[in-house]
């Protein structure tokens, strides 16, 4: 079963749903948007538990006998302390230090996962491949090939619990089982993904919608703002360093494993103590979207900072990292795209 078929899969179980038969989830470009209208999705999030599709996000598989030395020159966090039990957020810059994607790395078996947003897939791979040489390393794409889903909600736990024989229990706890691998995230509600084959995916999948709302990737996009998990895309490649994205305050830099490539900057503004940028929690009541990259101001329509993600609030409006100059967030009003933002409190402290 292909991805393709992965996807055709979930048309057919909505249709079946009689409780939800007319709730087929919209797929473009291979990213469930949804299954019913936006506002009713948003508002399940207040109350109820969510099941997603993360089909939207790509996996990169890295392996080999020097996979770890390898990826140890890359990125930001110390990928020997992955033990198969746990995950870690972790960066990878450019030369001057600026973040070219931001991965959740977790190891099972014999290799290491980076999970990051899809559309970066291709170039992460293909720059991470120049730097191979000839170390044996090899990086594959298993974006289609391991389906994630995402839960969220009160009866979240005791839902995993019905069907799984172990489940994590602390935030990042990885636990690994014969048909799926379950990894705890952080949120306000119990929220999990679940990483599985082909083969078990539309088991689980249905198992867990009998008590579940089936909801689209703008709903995890929202959780995610929520737990103040920062993200890098496209349109924000090299905008960022480590910091400015709070990466340090998610444990995403280790400090003390050594040079990677970028590390003389993320070292100097740790150090120097020079960290005059970092990104908020914020929401703005606007008709149109906020998008990653666009452009934060201030009152004398100077940029004062750029949307790292957003997505709709259910309570209206939209809800958004926003990397912001510290100053000025204190010297008053912000605005992005003509609208003000109110300046939300972030799960962690800055």
């Amino acid at each position: 079963m292909s991805m393709t078929q992965w996807h055709q899969f979930l048309q057919n179980s909505a249709a079946q749903d009689l409780a939800n038969n007319d709730s087929r989830p919209v797929i473009v470009d291979g990213k469930v948007i949804g299954f019913s209208d936006v506002a009713t999705e948003q508002q399940s999030l207040l109350h109820d538990t969510v099941i997603c599709d993360l089909s939207h996000l790509g996996l990169l598989q890295v392996q080999g006998l020097d996979a770890l030395t390898f990826l140890q020159g890359q990125v930001t966090n110390d990928v020997k302390e992955l033990n198969g039990r746990n995950a870690h957020y972790s960066g990878y810059c450019s030369p001057k230090g600026r973040l070219l994607a931001l991965f959740l790395a977790f190891s099972q078996h014999d290799h290491v996962h980076l999970q990051l947003p899809k559309e970066l897939i291709e170039p992460i791979s293909k720059r991470l491949k120049m730097f191979v040489m000839r170390s044996k390393v090899e990086i594959k794409d298993v974006s289609d090939q391991i389906i994630k889903i995402g839960l969220n909600g009160p009866k979240a736990t005791a839902l995993l619990s019905s069907i799984f024989s172990q489940i994590p229990q602390i935030e990042y706890e990885l636990v690994s089982l014969e048909n799926a691998a379950i990894l705890k995230l952080s949120g306000t509600q119990p929220r999990y993904e679940i990483f599985t084959d082909i083969g078990n995916a539309p088991t689980i999948w249905n198992t867990l919608l009998q008590e579940t709302k089936p909801v689209g990737a703008a709903c995890w996009e929202w959780l995610e703002i929520q737990a103040g998990i920062p993200d890098v895309t496209l349109k924000t490649q090299e905008a960022f360093v480590p910091q400015m994205l709070n990466l340090d305050l998610l444990g995403g830099i280790n400090f003390k494993k050594g040079c990677y490539t970028g590390q003389e900057i993320v070292a100097r503004t740790h150090y120097l103590g020079t960290v005059k940028r970092r990104t908020h929690l914020a929401h703005l009541n606007a008709s149109s979207p906020p998008n990653a990259g666009d452009d934060v101001l201030n009152s004398a329509d100077e940029i004062v900072g750029k949307v790292v993600r957003g997505a709709p609030s259910p309570v209206g409006g939209y809800d958004v990292l926003a990397e912001l100059r510290l100053e000025s967030v204190e010297a008053g009003q912000l605005l992005i795209d003509g609208n003000i933002i109110e300046i939300k409190p972030l799960p962690y402290k800055l």
